[in-house]
């Protein structure tokens, strides 16, 4: 079997090639839109299994699809638009604790399944001046929750309670377990 990372994230490739080299990435676009009534919690892995879905797959291969969000009070912090936003982002984060949420989604010709990891996440009191730095020299805009916990943004964490791989991009322990148990497929 051939593994194929549908994902363009340069982190989720790097997190994959801790185990392996023998993938390839391949993706497509896919609606990355839900409905509002939808449960926060399960955004992420119907984003993950969309991505799987909507990219190629031929004989041999296992397609692995991932999406991450951030969870604050209820609320889904994606990827800010703008630096301003990624400001605001940082603040609301500061001092609190909050959700990273990673749906993850592989399939074969023959086989789908999906699931989610949590992990929790909590920041110490920044400074105003932090994060304006980090956001201007980070340019976080591509991040969930406009931080990246492998960067500079790690000295903002007091506490994780978690896999810190899911935290970056992909849960790279649930990821083997499915991997082993439900495809057959040993990495490691």
């Amino acid at each position: 079997m051939k593994l194929v990372l549908a994902s363009k994230s340069p982190r989720r490739k790097e997190i994959l090639q801790m185990v392996t080299n023998d993938f390839i990435v391949r993706t497509q676009n896919a609606d990355e839109s839900y409905e509002k009534n939808t449960p926060l919690c399960r955004v992420p892995q119907i984003l993950a299994t969309r991505k799987a879905e909507a990219t190629p797959i031929y004989e041999d291969e296992i397609i692995i699809g991932c999406d991450t969000v951030v969870v604050y009070e209820n609320n889904l912090l994606g990827k800010p638009k703008t630096k301003e936003e990624a400001i605001d982002m940082l603040r609301l984060l500061s001092g609190t604790t909050h959700m990273v949420i990673s749906g993850i989604c592989l399939r074969t010709k023959d086989k789908s399944y999906s699931d989610s990891v949590t992990t929790y996440v909590t920041f110490r009191e920044l400074e105003e001046n932090e994060i304006i730095s980090y956001v201007e020299d980070y340019c976080p805009t591509d991040k969930a929750g406009a931080y990246g916990i492998q960067e500079r943004a790690g000295a903002f964490v007091s506490k994780i309670d978690g896999d810190f791989y899911n935290v970056v991009g992909l849960p790279l322990c649930k990821l083997c377990q499915i991997l082993r148990d439900v495809f057959d497929f040993n990495i490691l």
